[in-house]
């Protein structure tokens, strides 16, 4: 299992540990490799996240700074709500 995650122009890079911390955290028990990017936009206060992971699993979302999306924790309960449901083992 392998996750990697990108960062680019979010503004703060002193939010990148706890968002890398947050993101390995999240997927850590799961299988495969994934990978995170979140890219700001230059034009707007909005982040653009993407995630990829096993069997051509890909989901996105657009991260508001309006809204408060930009918090770490934030970005770690949007992950969260992206990812396939677990399923339990016998």
């Amino acid at each position: 299992m392998a996750v990697s995650l990108e960062l680019h122009n979010t503004g703060d890079p002193s939010i990148g540990s706890e968002i890398q911390a947050l993101v390995e955290h999240h997927l850590s028990d799961r299988p495969g490799d994934w990978r995170v990017s979140i890219v700001g936009s230059r034009e707007n206060d909005d982040w653009d996240l993407k995630v990829l992971g096993p069997n051509g699993f890909e989901r996105s979302y657009t991260l508001a700074g309006s809204a408060g999306e930009h918090q770490p924790l934030v970005i770690g309960n949007v992950l969260l709500r992206l990812l396939p449901a677990k399923i339990p083992r016998p």
